[in-house]
């Protein structure tokens, strides 16, 4: 059984669980929302994305943002999926992220998209 994220109660009132598949996607989304030193066992836990919302926009700023977080994927969860391909799209102070991955257990391609609205 997997907690379902973010946490709520289901319609029986006990905590809502989720499917391994829908499991792996809420992991994707705490890593690529969660700002280093966030967790406090675990400093070095998820991405610098947010930090980049109001950045910016060039090609090469897209570039380094891809690239790190197509490595924080493959970090924390490189042993439940392979990364096919990350896009991060920053539109005013909007940051939207699609992720293109595999589930090594089922080899199930799978295409995720989170957006997130800039902290103002």
């Amino acid at each position: 059984m997997n907690l379902d994220f973010p946490f709520h109660f289901s319609k029986l009132g006990r905590t809502a669980a989720t499917d391994d598949e829908d499991h792996i996607r809420d992991m994707i989304e705490q890593l690529l929302f969660t700002n280093p030193g966030e967790r406090v066992n675990r400093p070095d836990f998820g991405s610098a994305l947010m930090q980049v919302v109001f950045a910016p926009n060039s090609p090469e700023m897209a570039s380094v943002v891809q690239f790190s977080v197509q490595a924080a994927l493959q970090q924390w969860l490189g042993d439940l999926i392979q990364v096919e391909e990350v896009q991060v799209e920053s539109e005013e102070a909007s940051l939207r992220v699609t992720v293109r991955y595999i589930i090594r257990r089922s080899q199930q391609r799978q295409i995720a998209q989170f957006s997130r609205p800039g902290v103002q």
